[in-house]
């Protein structure tokens, strides 16, 4: 019998800002801003929300995943399109519990067989392995083989991250850190990582926002040396930055594809305005 994938990935990947020539399936989370619900991107879009949490600097901020009733409704409803498999890529298990949710909803679901990523990334780095199933797809490759390519890609995504303040991340319980280093942070510029594992954690500790944009490209030059590979840069309310910085890489690197996308107000939630990824996949 032959196959027929369908693929979900959750909003978290920021897929709704990219351009997609294949049918993909959507988890989306829930933020809850001063009481109100907003579905992501769905209700308010990247823009618009920073802007407000910018003009509104205390305003309670909180996300809810999906819950799994709903993930299991949309495997459901590819099983009954007639699709045998169904490849789910969702953000990092230790940023989020939707990785735990999607897994629980496949145990709901019968008549089709499902297969969850933990992408152990987030934004691009989790729609990236998206956009490269759909390629594999397209060409025939068989589930396994696609999963197993995934799986493969997603050792090679590197992204670190510039936050103009912990607070959101903290507040959040996002950030994988001792207390008494936040104590520390909470001062200064720090620039994160995301480690092999999926978990975001301090990389440095820097004074000012410009000197951690320098280093932070100081960083990507040194990694990306005698590398092929492809780049991006996402960014919260600092378009104009993240432009800057791509030009400042294009200067030493003109081979290099870097994509410059926008980070979803769920994500944003737990980074805050003034935060800034670049991120490299190693191809």
């Amino acid at each position: 019998m032959s196959e027929k994938i369908g693929l979900v990935v959750c909003g978290n990947s920021g897929v709704d800002y990219l351009k997609m020539d294949y049918p993909v399936r959507l988890i989306r989370s829930t933020l809850n801003l001063a009481g109100k619900e907003y579905e992501d991107y769905v209700d308010i879009q990247a823009k618009e929300f920073y802007d407000l949490v910018v003009s509104n600097p205390d305003i309670d901020i909180s996300t809810s995943q999906t819950s799994t009733g709903k993930i299991a409704s949309v495997y459901e409803e590819l099983r009954d399109e007639g699709y045998t498999d169904i490849i789910t890529v969702v953000i990092s298990s230790k940023l989020s519990g939707t990785y735990q949710g999607a897994i629980l909803a496949k145990e709901m679901v019968h008549g089709v067989n499902i297969y969850v990523i933990d992408s152990r990334t987030v934004s691009y780095g989790e729609a990236y392995l998206i956009l490269e199933a759909i390629k594999m797809i397209k060409a025939g490759t068989k589930t396994r083989d696609i999963i197993d390519k995934l799986e493969k890609i997603r050792d090679n995504i590197y992204i670190y991250v510039l936050v103009d303040t912990l607070k959101y991340l903290v507040k959040n319980g996002r950030l994988s850190a001792t207390s008494g280093f936040l104590g520390t942070l909470l001062k200064i510029k720090p620039l994160l990582h995301i480690q092999k594992d999926g978990s975001l954690v301090p990389y440095e500790k820097i004074r000012t926002t410009n000197k951690a944009q320098q280093r932070l490209i100081e960083i990507i030059h040194h990694d990306i040396e005698g590398k092929n590979v492809i780049m991006f840069i996402v960014y919260t309310n600092n378009e104009e930055k993240a432009l800057e910085i791509r030009q400042q890489i294009l200067a030493s690197r003109p081979d290099i594809t870097i994509e410059v996308v926008p980070l979803t107000p769920v994500v944003g939630a737990h980074a805050g305005p003034g935060t800034l990824g670049v991120g490299y996949i190693v191809i």
